[in-house]
């Protein structure tokens, strides 16, 4: 742990580099402003820095200490970069909720993890209603909280995950632990290079495994710059690429399809270096990016595990202006094991066709079970509680140290994974 409290240690860098930009907020202050139009607020490190801190000594004054857990319903803010800080420094657990849920499905996530508090933005009330808990506060009553002291030497080990995220559907819940999530950044380096002079600029939500921890957390590992906006709309997404020269570009297909249709997309992604893109994507979407001189990795991931497969950026197809399999994701990534499984889970060698399953330290430590996020049910990851109505039910489960994702691949002889 105590190589973690350094790397991924917010205040750390503020020390370093207090001046540069980890976050440009290129949100609009209208709500109905023309497609394209975005407001620049900078946000240095060092500011991050204070706000993290500040915000940790609010949720001690409402006694938010080691093990308990925090919960988030709102959009993309940079005040929910600043919690996840403030829980870490604080050595609690913070569970992004995603405001896309209904009012059906959001209490799936609160049956799970029985937070100690929810903080949200005055924009969710209505999904806050539904909410089967009453310990709460907005974003505004926590800025005006009384600070309680919080010792700045001093870092809670974490005997709870850090990190808990929800599927699309409000289940499973996967607990990250710190070092997980260090790994998942070390991960985004060493697969895509991604360093303090990149520019990013966050196209899915913070309460998703892609948005917070594949892009979000490894950018300001790096010392990068996040350019974030509440909601992705393609046409303020392009102009702030534009603007920010951003570098590098990260989405699902239908965020890459959507830029590439907006007018001027051939001059606003002259500065991008590389995309990666989750896969499946069409050949028609990577040679838009290609013609003006973009590469994109496709990859692959999940809850349990945000990128596990990923191809390079030059691939020899690439290379001979062909068109490569648009359900071809490449290889495991640095530290991450994968194999294919037959119907009986037995694993299968050389070209098969199987299920995949991961291992490896970037891998969710395991499921939070009912009842809260104690060493219990932390240390000993149950299966996955069936439910016929959860899209996932039948599929992902954490077995002898490896995740069973569900999902079928094909390996060629040559190592590469195709989905389906």
């Amino acid at each position: 742990m105590g190589a973690f409290a350094v790397t991924l240690s917010l205040a750390r860098r503020a020390e370093h580099f207090p001046d540069r930009t980890a976050v440009v907020d290129i949100s609009e202050r209208r709500l109905h402003a023309p497609a394209g139009t975005i407001h620049e607020d900078r946000v240095s490190y060092g500011e991050l820095s204070t706000v993290a801190e500040r915000t940790a000594e609010r949720l001690s004054t409402l006694a938010i200490g080691p093990g308990e857990t925090v919960c988030l319903v709102t959009r993309n803010r940079v005040a929910a970069l600043a919690l996840f800080f403030a829980c870490r420094r604080l050595g609690a657990t913070f569970a992004p909720i995603s405001h896309l849920l209904t009012p059906a499905t959001v209490e799936r996530p609160f049956d799970v993890l029985e937070p100690d508090l929810v903080v949200s933005e005055a924009a969710q009330r209505d999904l806050v209603r539904s909410i089967p808990f009453d310990r709460a506060v907005t974003l505004e009553e926590l800025s005006e909280t009384e600070r309680d002291d919080v010792d700045a030497d001093e870092r809670p080990s974490m005997e709870n995950p850090l990190l808990a995220l929800h599927g699309d559907t409000g289940r499973p819940v996967a607990g990250y632990s710190p070092d997980a999530i260090e790994r998942n950044c070390l991960t985004s380096v060493a697969a895509w290079g991604v360093a303090a002079n990149d520019t990013v600029p966050l196209t899915a939500p913070l309460s998703t495994a892609a948005g917070l921890v594949r892009v979000a957390l490894s950018v300001l590992y790096v010392g990068g710059t996040l350019l974030l906006d509440r909601a992705f709309d393609p046409g303020d997404a392009l102009a702030a690429i534009a603007e920010e020269r951003a570098t590098l570009l990260a989405g699902r297909e239908t965020v890459l399809r959507d830029l590439a249709a907006q007018s001027g997309f051939e001059d606003a992604v002259e500065s991008l270096e590389r995309a990666i893109c989750e896969a499946p994507v069409g050949d028609d979407v990577v040679a838009a990016y290609r013609e003006c001189g973009v590469p994109i990795a496709r990859v692959y991931g999940c809850l349990e595990c945000p990128t596990a497969l990923s191809q390079g950026f030059e691939t020899e197809s690439d290379s001979a202006g062909d068109d490569i399999d648009g359900t071809a994701v490449g290889r495991p990534v640095p530290d991450c094991r994968a194999r294919l499984v037959d119907g009986g889970g037995d694993p299968l060698e050389g070209e098969a066709d199987g299920r995949l399953q991961l291992s490896g330290p970037m891998l969710a430590d395991g499921y939070v079970t009912a009842g809260g996020t104690g060493t219990e049910n932390w240390d000993e990851p149950a299966e996955l509680e069936r439910d016929e109505s959860d899209e996932r039910s039948d599929r992902g489960r954490f077995i002898d140290g490896w995740f069973d994702t569900g999902d079928r691949f094909r390996r060629g002889g040559d190592g590469n994974y195709v989905r389906g």
